[in-house]
């Protein structure tokens, strides 16, 4: 611990004498938090604190003095024993406002907040086997740091994995049921392995702002995997004798099958970690070493829905917002799966999003719940298709409905007669850029010239990753790097810019990049690319013809993040593939 202060005699006086004596405050204010505290009740200290007569630290300082305590004004959290809290749960530990510290030579040394709860201190030199206690005071805003600090760290997925390799009891011991699914994950205090292993591993999901964990069986261990801006990195491994009982784990917080193996079964898991709502996706399949589970984290309090967030360009921007205002039309998001299509619909219906518009979703599944929006979930169990929604979707008498994806050509065709008869569609397509997305839906079986009078523009976008600003540093590009980002050197932007390249630091956890942000094409059709989508031209040509026309490729916006220095040339390389190079060359 640092920041010590030197032990105090023990002071009997009452603690507004104390701070008199002290000259850190008067007696008339005393008098005056006396009174005050009759009429309404309450702790001396806290009423003078209120009044602004002393401070928090000499409140406690004078306390320590009154029960000849020492006063700590700051602990290091790298001296804490996180072995120590055990035995005990966050929940106990915030209500008894203290924290076991470190053991030494059959001393306990406890931090404490609230000295009215030196009987919880009984309850610890139980605990503890009659060890000698020594508490030292410290404020209220230390001690929750420190308690945070000290679950979350004992929580960590391989320290769990330590405790189980040192002793399994109670692996077996795993079917039962969350007796409370709203239940914070961190003040569960059940001390059977795989539960707090589980619990471990989705707390530090959680707090890493991870999007998709990976329990993965191999031959002789199970391995744990994060991915986190679009990277997949290993966190942990634990013995194969734990395989079964964390999956089985799992799959009874899903709600699924547990005595069903030799499918794969899909579900939702919802949790609470440290005050956050999170929906997490279950899926698990067979393979040849076991089920292999992955759970898509769906973190509703960390999402924000808003257009101007997505690091969209301003032109592109209010180009979707113009589309959004109009009465009818489709406007189709395209890109891979994760590529955040879903989050860029729903911002774009959040501008729209007001009690005289009707709109409604049909989705796969309902990744997070929008207020004032209907909502609806596709079923294929039974029969409840996107089509089959959409049919119904237009009987309830929509101004703006949202498809979750444009699969087939009866889902096409309804999407494609609800925005000439008068109703604006949000969709997405898997296709690899805009221009290409006439011709998938051409080879859907969609009429042209339908495609040609009902779309109102196309975006295709990727998820990159961007550079942190602690650790970047300055970086001269090569004449082929140039080359690839369809640049010269001789561009004033090459000239005027700065290139940086990735480094690593503790902030980032050692990766170069911190957080993700988009790359964005739209394509608005002009008459000659509806002329060419009628006269079924290839991609590249509608692409060709749309950058004529002015719009930016999704490596051309790459470019552009590279010159800002927000993102490298090797990660808009990894996410623009070859045939967008060679598309924008021959534009």
């Amino acid at each position: 611990m640092n920041a010590r202060m030197p032990t105090p005699q023990i002071d009997a006086r009452p603690l507004g004498q104390i701070l008199v004596a002290r000259g850190l405050t008067t007696g008339e204010h005393v008098e005056s938090a006396l009174r005050t505290q009759g009429e309404r009740g309450g702790l001396l200290g806290e009423i003078l604190v209120a009044q602004g007569s002393v401070s928090k630290l000499q409140v406690l300082e004078a306390l320590g003095a009154q029960l000849g305590l020492e006063v700590v004004q700051k602990l290091d959290h790298d001296a804490i024993d996180v072995a120590l809290v055990g035995p005990l749960s966050i929940g106990y530990a915030r209500d008894a406002e203290l924290l076991p510290l470190k053991r030494d030579n059959g001393v306990l040394t406890v931090a404490l907040a609230n000295p009215m709860q030196l009987g919880a201190l009984d309850d610890l030199r139980v605990l503890f086997g009659g060890v000698r206690i020594e508490p030292i005071l410290v404020s209220p805003e230390v001690l929750a740091a420190a308690i945070n600090y000290s679950f979350d760290r004992r929580a960590r997925a391989d320290q769990v994995v330590d405790d189980m390799e040192k002793g399994d009891s109670g692996v077996a011991d795993i079917a039962m049921e969350l007796e409370d699914a709203a239940k914070d994950i961190l003040d569960e205090d059940d001390e059977a392995p795989i539960i707090r292993l589980v619990n471990s591993v989705l707390n530090q999901a959680a707090k890493e702002k991870v999007s998709d964990v990976h329990i993965e069986p191999m031959e002789k261990y199970v391995m744990v995997r994060f991915r986190k801006d679009g990277v997949l990195k290993e966190v942990v491994r634990t013995s194969k004798k734990f395989q079964p009982s964390i999956t089985s784990r799992v799959k009874i917080m899903g709600n699924l099958n547990i005595a069903e193996k030799r499918l794969p079964q899909d579900g939702r898991i919802r949790i609470k970690v440290a005050g956050r709502d999170i929906d997490l996706r279950l899926s698990t399949i067979p393979t040849a070493h076991g089920e292999r589970i992955v759970m898509r984290l769906l973190d509703k309090g960390s999402t924000t829905l808003d257009l101007k967030t997505l690091g969209m360009r301003e032109s592109i921007r209010m180009a979707i917002d113009g589309i959004c205002h109009r009465p009818n039309g489709i406007l189709l998001c395209t890109g891979p799966t994760g590529s955040g299509k879903t989050t860029t619909l729903y911002s774009a219906l959040m501008t729209i999003n007001n009690p005289d518009i009707n709109i409604l979703t049909i989705e796969d599944p309902v990744e997070y719940q929008l207020e004032g929006i209907g909502q609806m979930q596709v079923n294929p169990k039974i029969d409840f298709t996107f089509a089959r929604g959409l049919r119904a979707t237009l009987r309830q008498d929509p101004d703006v409905v949202l498809v979750g994806e444009i699969r087939d050509l009866e889902t096409a065709e309804i999407a494609v007669q609800a925005a000439l008869t008068g109703h604006l569609v949000l969709s997405t397509v898997h296709t690899n850029d805009a221009a290409s997305t006439y011709t998938r839906m051409i080879d859907m079986g969609v009429e042209p010239f339908l495609l040609s009078s009902s779309i109102a523009g196309i975006l295709a976008q990727r998820l990159i990753r961007v550079l942190c600003k602690d650790c970047r540093q300055p970086h001269i590009p090569t004449d082929l790097e140039l080359e690839q980002l369809g640049l010269d050197r001789n561009d004033p932007r090459v000239k005027a810019g700065t290139f940086f390249r990735a480094k690593g630091c503790p902030q980032c956890s050692m990766s170069g990049y911190a957080g993700r942000s988009g790359l964005h094409e739209l394509l608005i059709p002009s008459e000659e690319i509806k002329r060419l989508v009628v006269s079924r031209a290839d991609a590249g040509a509608i692409k060709r013809a749309a950058v004529a026309q002015g719009m930016a490729t999704l490596l051309m916006d790459g470019a552009e993040k590279c010159l800002t220095g927000f993102t490298t040339i090797e990660e808009v390389m990894r996410i623009a593939n070859a045939d967008q190079a060679d598309s924008q060359e021959q534009g």
